[in-house]
């Protein structure tokens, strides 16, 4: 299972035949387990992995460091599940250390990041803090490595 797994996680456009062949299963296993792992909430979905930067689209992802009370009887769940409702919310992790919830955003612009986190993230009742990290450029996602651009060639025009 977590060889299907590790090979679904790194590309999971490959056929039954491929992930068998790689897996050292049957094509009808593959598809069994593919589907039992589906049903039992294993395999939450399929992405694409995109180089946004590559793109004609602006957008501006953030870290968000959040800071809360955690409730008496759900301890940070509470409190999480409000937050992770928002559609701006890509991704969020409990942690441990100084703060207790890493929220991931992404926005149009950063006036749209700042207007998420002072309207919506920080008066949700047992939010005490919370700092915000705009992502300047992606490195690696997800095993990924982001290449960089080839330089646009310039024409210069002497006087």
């Amino acid at each position: 299972m977590s060889k299907l797994l590790e090979l679904l996680e790194r590309d999971c456009r490959q056929t039954t035949a491929q992930l068998a062949a790689q897996a050292g299963m049957t094509e009808d296993e593959v598809r069994a387990e593919i589907a039992r792992l589906e049903r039992e909430g294993v395999l939450l979905g399929y992405q694409a992995v995109i180089d946004w930067d590559r793109t004609r689209r602006e957008a501006v992802t953030a870290l968000i460091e959040v800071k809360i009370t955690p409730q008496s009887i759900n301890g940070y769940d509470r409190i999480a599940e409000r937050i992770y409702q928002y559609e701006e919310v890509e991704s969020m992790y409990l942690m441990s250390g100084a703060f207790d919830l890493t929220v991931i955003i992404s926005g149009r612009t950063l006036r749209e990041v700042a207007q998420f986190v002072s309207e919506r993230l920080a008066p949700i009742q047992g939010v005490t803090g919370t700092a915000t990290h705009f992502i300047l450029k992606k490195y690696k996602e997800k095993h990924l490595v982001f290449r960089p651009q080839e330089p646009q060639e310039r024409e210069y025009i002497f006087v």
